[in-house]
């Protein structure tokens, strides 16, 4: 009689592993891509709401009787009351430097929003009530187009 013996070859363990080895190799560059395009997709819809809630914001106050658009700063009734764009988003931002995040220079209407590692400045102004991407990295295009 003969035993049977119930375990894989060292060929068979090789292949696998060479097999494991290409698939991480195209998978893992494809990971890292698909990382940035979230970021740009969360920052486009971050601005899309900024720049409707500053419009929202503006007609309350054609409503009311004020003529102007909300002011840059950081108290009552500014644009950064409570958070960053606290006073017209619901749920303010949070200031923190990271990807996918934004951060501001206190006071002045000047914020950041992080990809890859690189800045992309943008500015409210509160004369017209734009909010514009100023400068800083190739992502202008992407996150208002």
């Amino acid at each position: 009689m003969q035993k049977s013996k119930n375990a894989f070859t060292m060929v068979e363990l090789v292949f696998v592993i060479v097999i494991l080895g290409i698939l991480a190799a195209v998978a893992i560059p494809r990971l890292s891509a698909t990382r940035t395009d979230a970021e740009i997709t969360k920052g486009r819809a971050d601005i899309a709401s900024i720049r409707s809630a500053i419009v929202t914001e503006r007609q309350s106050r054609i409503i009311a009787g004020q003529t102007g658009w909300i002011a840059n700063g950081t108290g009552a009734d500014q644009m950064d009351e409570g958070g960053l764009f606290g006073g017209v988003l619901m749920y303010p931002e949070t200031n923190i430097v990271a990807n996918g995040s934004w951060s501001a220079v206190a006071g002045s209407g000047t914020y950041q929003f992080r990809i890859q590692n690189t800045n992309t400045q943008f500015t409210y102004d509160d004369t017209d009530g734009t909010f514009t991407c100023t400068a800083g990295s190739n992502f202008c295009d992407d996150l208002v187009n």
